[in-house]
């Protein structure tokens, strides 16, 4: 089974006190139906990962991106509906421009202090708690990860960093 390439995106606030977060709360469908999350998508066959990753940002927020930090990688094995394999990227976004949307086809997005995100008080995919710390340490490291997953949830969490 091929893995689908996706980029995942948390952009801070000026201060970097705030993260504009996707409350995914438009489609009940939806596998993400009512979780805060980062913004980001599948990648086109034709573009790069920064591209890709400043392509969602103006879709889903209305936002230039001028710099992008890699924060790593996550494998997340039989994560997709159909249990396919998923491989994101992620990335904080730390200068930008724009004034952010209100929300889009997907939720409503929302200006989220970062430490109420670290400290769990938000409806999320359980797993994202293993990460963020990661994505949001004081002084981050690339990371490359690897998340299995089995009737949607996740089974384990390894990561290593260079």
């Amino acid at each position: 089974m091929k893995a689908i390439l996706a980029t995942l995106g948390y952009v801070l606030s000026t201060d970097g006190s705030r993260v504009l977060m996707i409350r995914r709360d438009t489609r009940p469908d939806d596998l993400h139906y009512g979780y805060y999350n980062g913004l980001g998508g599948k990648l086109e066959p034709d573009e790069d990962v920064a591209g890709g990753m400043r392509r969602e940002i103006a879709e889903e927020a209305g936002l230039d991106c001028h710099r992008l930090d890699l924060a790593g990688t996550i494998s997340w094995p039989g994560f997709g509906r159909g249990g396919e394999n998923w491989f994101g990227f992620l990335f904080r976004i730390t200068e930008w421009s724009g004034t952010p949307l209100s929300g889009n086809d997907e939720g409503s997005l929302h200006w989220v202090e970062r430490d109420e995100l670290l400290a769990g008080r938000l409806p999320m995919w359980e797993s994202d708690r293993h990460f963020l710390p990661l994505v949001f340490a004081e002084k981050p490291e690339v990371f490359h990860g690897v998340m299995p997953f089995l009737d949607g949830k996740a089974q384990s969490w390894n990561y290593s960093t260079l």
